[in-house]
């Protein structure tokens, strides 16, 4: 039988050093919160409940993260002291089983990966395992102090630690496993004499070393994923760290990066083989690109699915939109949620598309808006070109058939429908529908007065 596993995610600090109103777990990384990447990696296993315990901001934490998981069921528990970490785990026991495991995660301590707390659950065989790492530098951190026959038999803090305690590289991360009949127990003995005053949620290591229980520990594939964050320096230095991670697993998949510095994955991109990605470029929500799709510098790439063989020129911003393959795209092109782009169209220079469906082999040259449109295939749509889909109050469609061509300068004013291989001509204002293969023009007849005469400065 599978044991009830519980998450219990401490999410209470203020996070001073932020300087910031924000809540700290609030901050983002990668384009998402910190607790935001802690909730994502627990949904990838199977929890049987999620407790999460905060303080600072309580209700903008609440109302953010609900807005944002409205799927999962989270238990809010709130911590109105800060006396430690102890004590922030202490106050769930009302609401935390006293059977199954938990483990016990920091809301900024954003990068813990699943396969590594599955790889803590699995270890959690005694009633308890921890995650530490062995570092170069471990000052400040909590030292795991073992017995002569190398079991852990205590966690010493830093203040708390003697000279030879403060020699040990192995460090505690804070992150366990531990059987919720354990934390019923020793978590309401603990006691706060220390030279911090706090409840120590590391006393539970020693509770358990008296009661006979083998702490089993192991260490992370990457030591990011124990990093926390406290300060803007530290929360910049962690994105470096988590952007170099994601442009390796792209590289790995057959992606070339211009320059793998400056890139922006503010989400997940996934990727085909020889894709290229040149500088600057952001990536933001789900993206997907096919094979050979060739990005040139400063595109904004947000929720898009991109086809294969796409040419995307400098400085394009392309947010929900579906494109299929060939496609060739900017620059200084604007796609708007909800735009389609059949395979080989073409969407050119500051153009706005919005709403719509370019079909097949269509072109979209130049300066122009097409709104709340579905475009046929091999239509050629020229410079200037709009359609006027917006009333004041109510927004219209536009048709316009296959192999139609649309002159520069038109605007299609809907609901309008334009046939099939039909024709306007340049400067038109249409209003009305026109027929296949037939040609509509409306503007003004052209009046020349000779001699003209310019007005003059007083």
């Amino acid at each position: 039988m599978i044991s009830p596993l519980s998450v219990i995610i401490l999410a209470a600090g203020k996070g001073t050093r932020m300087q910031s109103a924000k809540p700290k777990v609030l901050q983002t990384l990668a384009g998402k919160s910190l607790l935001g990447h802690v909730l994502d990696t627990c949904h990838q296993l199977t929890v049987d409940e999620t407790i999460i315990v905060h303080g600072f901001g309580g209700d903008q934490v609440k109302s953010e993260i609900t807005n944002q998981y409205t799927q999962a069921s989270i238990t809010w528990v709130a911590q109105t002291e800060q006396l430690g970490t102890g004590h922030a785990v202490k106050v769930t026991l009302s609401d935390l089983p006293k059977s199954g495991q938990s483990l016990i995660l920091y809301g900024d301590v954003p990068l813990v990966s699943c396969q590594t707390l599955t790889a803590l659950k699995t270890a959690n065989t005694d009633g308890m395992s921890m995650l530490t790492l062995t570092v170069d530098n471990p000052f400040g951190l909590g030292r795991i102090k073992r017995d002569q026959a190398g079991n852990i038999e205590a966690i010493v803090e830093q203040k708390d630690a003697n000279t030879d305690e403060q020699n040990i590289r192995e460090i505690n991360s804070g992150i366990y496993c531990v059987d919720n009949a354990l934390l019923h127990k020793y978590l309401p003995g603990l006691s706060n004499d220390n030279a911090q005053q706090e409840y120590y949620l590391t006393d539970i290591v020693k509770m358990a070393v008296a009661d006979g229980i083998t702490i089993a520990a192991i260490e992370p594939e990457h030591t990011f994923e124990i990093e926390g964050v406290n300060n803007r320096q530290q929360l910049a230095s962690l994105e470096r760290t988590w952007q170099r991670k994601l442009v390796a697993d792209l590289q790995e998949a057959g992606v070339q990066f211009a320059d793998p510095s400056r890139v922006d994955i503010r989400g997940t991109l996934t990727a085909g083989q020889d894709v290229f990605i040149d500088v600057n470029v952001v990536f933001e929500g789900g993206c997907t690109l096919g094979d050979n799709v060739y990005i040139e510098a400063g595109c904004v790439i947000k929720n898009a699915k991109i086809g294969n063989a796409c040419y995307i020129k400098p400085y394009c911003v392309i947010d929900r939109a579906d494109i299929g393959a060939g496609v060739d795209i900017g620059p200084f092109a604007h796609l708007r949620p909800d735009t389609v782009l059949s395979d080989n169209s073409k969407v050119g220079n500051f153009v706005e598309i919005k709403k719509s469906t370019i079909g097949k082999g269509s072109k979209v040259n130049h300066l122009s808006y097409v709104g709340d449109a579905t475009v046929g295939t091999g239509v050629n749509i020229g410079a200037g070109v709009i359609t006027c889909n917006y009333d004041g109050a109510n927004k219209s469609q536009t048709i316009i058939g296959d192999n139609a061509f649309i002159g520069s300068n038109a605007s299609l004013v809907a609901p309008v429908k334009i046939g099939d291989t039909a024709t306007v001509a340049a400067g038109s204002v249409i209003t009305k529908d026109v027929d296949r293969s037939a040609l509509a023009f409306g503007r003004a007849r052209q009046v020349q007065k000779n001699d003209f005469q310019r007005p003059t400065k007083k």
